[in-house]
């Protein structure tokens, strides 16, 4: 089981003070906290025995995985669900750990965007209730039609639901049959304003699609395999709530993209915590698209692909020098 998200803040700053040297002030600076709550957290490390790296057991090994991935890929906060050989399904234990980051993320009042997807629904379908005092959960996408499960309404009202939280539902399909209509619609005054307050949403939920045969994109009947593989071809690497990016987390400029009703890009850097969660090793470099484009300040992944992403680190390390 990886650190609890509550304990983080004692890792992180014990990571800062013993492994990069930073004093106590600068970790102070660093993490947003008094110099008292680094003293104490200091303390508290030392004595659960966090940094005796020389007795350190499997699960700090993971933590220090963690810290290393947020440091090399400019991360605020990353946890790893460590491998259990025991789980018949390994994702399960990210989205049950992603469940529980996510709720220590969510504070009273905040606006919470969310997207859709496989993973979204299980961390929805996993999370315990709460009930948290002027929440509401925002819909970042156009909707699907009814057959298809995972739905982006199904995602949100679901999230709201165990939040005791306020829902609100985009009433728009995800893509139009023409770039005219999208546009028109995207004018609409309804959709206009639900689509210019999502950069106002204090925390994101969301995975990063891929962009193949088993994307959902092609599931849902938005795009033809053939479709997907010419997108691929004209540099696409990954999918961000239902919108396409190339390799550096940029709007793929291509027809599906204008015909689409979501978020605008910089409407999702603009939310302060953006929260990404990958299940599949097959994500890998829709996820490394994702976190160039800047959609990713946590993150929550599976120890392999946290081993992939540090190794894909330093091999870009080594060639810049």
């Amino acid at each position: 089981m990886a650190i609890r998200p509550a304990e983080q803040l004692i890792h992180k700053a014990a990571w800062l003070y013993y492994a990069h040297g930073l004093r106590q002030d600068e970790v102070a600076n660093q993490l947003k906290i008094s110099r008292a709550s680094v003293a104490m957290y200091l303390r508290k490390a030392r004595e659960t025995g966090i940094v005796n790296i020389s007795t350190s057991t499997q699960l700090f090994t993971d933590d220090v995985m963690a810290r290393r991935l947020e440091d090399a890929f400019k991360l605020d906060a990353v946890w790893i669900a460590p491998e259990n050989a025991y789980v018949a399904d390994p994702s399960t234990d990210i989205a049950v750990l992603a469940a529980s980051v996510f709720l220590e993320l969510v504070k009273k009042g905040d606006r919470i965007g969310v997207a859709w997807g496989r993973t979204v629904y299980t961390i929805a379908d996993i999370m315990s209730y709460a009930d948290l005092q002027d929440v509401t959960v925002v819909q970042l996408c156009g909707n699907l039609g009814a057959p298809y499960s995972y739905r982006p309404d199904q995602c949100t009202m679901e999230i709201a639901r165990r939040l005791n939280a306020k829902g609100l539902n985009f009433y728009a399909p995800l893509v139009l049959s023409t770039e005219e209509l999208a546009q028109g619609l995207r004018a609409e005054p309804v959709i206009r304003d639900q689509l210019a307050g999502i950069g106002d949403c204090d925390l994101a939920l969301y995975s990063v699609g891929a962009v193949d045969a088993d994307s959902h994109l092609v599931k849902c009947g938005a795009l033809t395999p053939a479709e997907m593989a010419a997108l691929r071809r004209q540099g696409a690497a990954g999918v961000i709530a239902g919108q396409i990016i190339d390799d550096q987390g940029e709007v793929l400029d291509c027809s599906y993209n204008r015909r689409v009703i979501s978020a605008e890009l910089a409407s999702l850097r603009a939310i302060g915590k953006r929260l990404m969660v990958v299940q599949e090793d097959s994500k890998f470099e829709p996820l490394l698209a994702a976190i160039a484009g800047g959609l990713c300040t946590h993150l929550v992944v599976g120890a392999h692909m946290a081993e992939r992403l540090l190794e894909d680190a330093g091999a870009a390390t080594k060639k810049a020098s």
